[in-house]
């Protein structure tokens, strides 16, 4: 996969079709009044593949979704091609699925997740978020992280990018801390790109750019990133995404819910006005350009 070059069309995450096709087989059978196993005798088939169907743990073919819509007499048309889609999804494979053997499961979880998103929130206090970041600063980022498979990985984050422009994108809101953009990672050179092409990608109509400026002082979870992620329809709940806690979190984390954290983020917001961002980052591009035409000037933000 290094170096690849290959286009990733949007793919719903197959686990959220499965999550949403488990869901609405369950509801079905239950206002049908029907036990899992009375489904299974008049199915003609075993106990343990209903229940294997409605835990997710198997994938249901389209001629056995037909009859069990027809079982619980379930004759609307569009829903049952509703129903049909979310199971051809479910058997689908999403392309970040070729990264399987290189990142952990909990991450794919997190791209699955973001792919399907409505309306993304991310805070960053350290480093450019990975949507947002070039090609050379995310090389540099993961071989400072002494990560493995480094092409490959660089070829994950700018296929997560695609999403930042497809067909009916989600809206992407960032927050970074003033120091994100003023580290300088790479080289001044290097960074003075990245910081224009965050101010690029910040003109498209469905992105959103902050910079938290460090006469803030200290505020709320500042310490660590963080990504809330909001869905299209209302059975899904809102999910969180830290790294430092191992993955996705759908409920309570240490007490505190993704709510939590989105009111942290709304908070936030009112001290970043979307208008300083621009003006901050050109300061910051000036700076490195001081920086470049001396190499014994100090760092941007000393």
């Amino acid at each position: 996969m290094g170096g690849s070059t290959m286009e990733h069309p949007p793919t719903q995450d197959p686990t959220v079709a499965k999550r949403r096709l488990r869901d609405a087989l369950r509801r079905l059978r239950e206002e049908a009044q029907l036990t899992q196993r009375e489904v299974a005798e008049a199915m003609d088939w075993s106990p343990s593949k209903l229940i294997r169907i409605e835990a997710s743990q198997v994938t249901v073919s389209t001629t056995d979704l037909r009859a069990l819509l027809a079982h619980y007499a379930v004759t609307d048309p569009d829903e049952v091609a509703n129903l049909v889609a979310l199971g051809r999804a479910a058997r689908e494979r999403a392309w970040w699925s070729a990264y399987s053997k290189l990142v952990p499961a909990r991450f794919l979880e997190f791209i699955g997740f973001e792919s399907s998103a409505s309306v993304i929130r991310n805070f960053e206090p350290l480093t450019v978020p990975g949507l947002l970041q070039t090609r050379e600063y995310a090389r540099e980022v993961l071989q400072a992280l002494r990560t493995p498979n480094v092409d490959d990985m660089v070829d994950l984050r700018m296929g997560r990018q695609e999403l930042l422009t497809r067909d009916n994108p989600p809206d992407l809101h960032f927050i970074l801390d003033q120091a994100v953009i003023h580290r300088v990672v790479g080289s001044p050179k290097v960074m003075q790109r990245q910081l224009r092409h965050i101010l690029d990608v910040a003109e498209f109509p469905n992105v959103t750019v902050r910079v938290v400026p460090w006469s803030v002082g200290f505020y709320p979870r500042y310490e660590a990133a963080y990504v809330h992620i909001e869905f299209p329809t209302v059975e899904d709940p809102a999910a969180l995404y830290q790294e430092k806690y191992g993955g996705i979190t759908r409920e309570s984390l240490q007490d505190e819910t993704p709510a939590d954290y989105l009111t942290s983020f709304w908070e936030l917001e009112q001290a970043a006005p979307v208008t300083l961002a621009p003006v901050l980052i050109q300061e910051a591009i000036a700076a490195l350009g001081r920086m470049s035409a001396n190499p014994g000037s100090p760092a941007p933000d000393q």
